[in-house]
């Protein structure tokens, strides 16, 4: 699951797009390169994402790069025509 997209589906951020870069029990840490960087992302229930399977990027050895998060969302937000 680390490296997918995501949907937030609850919460004050819900529809915010994130990609996923750990998991803990029940959890998924999520970043989107801006707000919520590789290196403090956000803790959210499993429940409450919901994976997009279109996009995945490969685990880095060095870790997620801001950068390479920010563009993999804006790809997949311009191919579908989401807005947030």
């Amino acid at each position: 699951m680390i490296g997918m997209l995501a949907v937030s589906t609850a919460g004050h951020d819900r529809g915010a797009v994130y990609v996923i870069v750990g998991e803990t029990d029940g959890y998924v840490l999520a970043a989107d390169g801006r707000t919520r960087t590789a290196d403090r992302p956000k803790k959210k229930n499993r429940k409450h994402v919901q994976v997009i399977k279109k996009i995945q990027i490969e685990r880095p050895e060095n870790g997620f790069q801001d950068q390479e998060i920010r563009r993999t969302i804006k790809k997949y937000q311009e191919g579908s025509n989401v807005k947030s």
